[in-house]
C-alpha cells in the first residue's frame, strides 16, 4: 500500500475527459514504493506543487494528509496528461535515488531468470559484457551505492539503468517479467 506519492501533474479545473457540470480538481501522482499510479484529489486551498512528495496513506491523524484529500482511483500510463508524462522519469529518478539501498540491494542479489537468461540483462542498456563485470565485482564484495558500482564497473550513471527498467514497467502493462513493480 503505497504510503507516498509524487505530484506529477496538478489540474485545478478538473481533468478534461470528465463530462459537463462542476469539475473538481485532480492531482495525477506516482506512488514512492510500488511505483503505482494515481488520480488524487487535492484538499481545497492546498498549495499543489508539481515534483512534491505527499502523504497519501491512511492515517487516523489528519494532520499528515495537508495537501491530499482523497485518493480518487489508481489509472493506467495512458490516463496521464503530457505533462504527468514529462514527469514521470524525473520522479523515478528521485524514488531511485532517495532509496539506493533497495536498489542496490537488488543489484547485488539479483539472480539468474533461466539457464540463459540473467535478471540483471533485465535493465535497458546493460549487455553481456556488463553483466560480466558486474557479477566479477560483485565476487569481491556487494556494492555500496550507485557510485561504488560505477566505479567499479566503469559503468557511468549506473542508476539510469534501474530508471529505465521502472519506465518500461510502467509504460508497459504486458511485459513478462516485472522487477520492481507488482501488476
Amino acid at each position: 500500500m503505497e504510503e507516498y506519492a509524487y505530484i506529477l501533474d496538478y489540474l485545478p479545473q478538473g481533468a478534461p475527459s470528465t463530462g459537463f457540470g462542476k469539475k473538481e480538481p485532480v492531482c495525477y501522482a506516482l506512488g514512492a514504493e510500488e511505483f503505482k499510479l494515481f488520480e488524487l484529489v487535492p484538499k481545497a486551498g492546498a498549495m499543489v506543487t508539481i515534483g512534491e512528495k505527499t502523504f497519501i496513506g491512511k492515517d487516523s491523524d489528519t494532520m499528515k494528509r495537508d495537501i491530499i484529500d482523497h485518493v480518487k482511483r489508481r489509472i493506467t500510463y495512458n490516463d496521464l496528461t503530457i505533462t504527468a508524462t514529462s514527469e514521470l522519469e524525473f520522479a523515478v529518478t528521485d524514488i531511485v535515488l532517495a532509496d539506493q539501498e533497495k536498489f542496490i540491494g537488488f543489484i547485488n542479489n539479483a539472480q539468474a531468470i533461466s539457464m540463459r537468461k540473467h535478471s540483471l540483462e533485465e535493465l535497458p542498456g546493460l549487455g553481456k559484457k556488463s553483466l560480466n563485470i558486474i557479477l566479477d565485482e560483485r565476487k569481491k564484495g556487494n556494492f555500496k551505492d550507485f557510485e561504488d558500482l560505477g566505479t567499479r564497473t566503469g559503468i557511468k550513471a549506473p542508476e539510469k539503468l534501474i530508471v529505465g527498467r521502472i519506465m518500461l514497467e510502467i509504460q508497459d502493462p504486458d511485459r513478462k517479467h516485472y522487477l520492481f513493480i507488482q501488476r
